[in-house]
């Protein structure tokens, strides 16, 4: 599971309809309809959240916005709690530095035409939700 603190619009189509699963799954797992995953590092930084479904919701939203751009399909409704509005989640810059390089990686190998693009994107940019502050990788990522 990969919740990424990058904006999706860096994010390949594969990237993106994985990203999409993925935090579908996460909302699932805070709003208590699995077991599984209920540990996964991934969900710390949104289970330590004041309001975990309603940033879930939030970073959802700017997801499915991302799709809609690109003309996908994604279905808003599965969304417990859409959202433009949620306190938002400090992300330290090594981290974003972190899942850029990261990112960069697997688009060299899964999408070179969209490695291009990333390459030539400069600077990453972060998720709505998430706030950048100086500071390491986080913690939660498993390095």
């Amino acid at each position: 599971m990969r919740i990424w603190t990058l904006h999706p619009r860096h994010l390949d189509p594969q990237g993106l309809v994985a990203l999409w699963r993925e935090t579908l799954l996460a909302q699932a797992v805070l709003a208590g309809r699995t077991r599984g995953y209920t540990r996964h590092p991934q969900l710390q930084r949104f289970a330590e959240h004041a309001e975990p479904l309603d940033a879930l919701g939030a970073y959802l939203t700017a997801v499915a916005a991302e799709a809609q751009a690109r003309s996908y399909r994604f279905d808003a409704s599965k969304i417990d709690r859409p959202s433009t509005q949620a306190e938002p989640i400090a992300a330290t810059t090594g981290q974003i530095e972190h899942e850029w390089r990261h990112l960069g990686a697997k688009l060299a190998v899964r999408n070179p035409d969209w490695h291009a693009r990333w390459a030539a994107a400069g600077q990453p940019s972060a998720h709505p939700l998430f706030t950048l502050v100086p500071g390491p990788v986080q913690g939660w990522e498993r390095l």
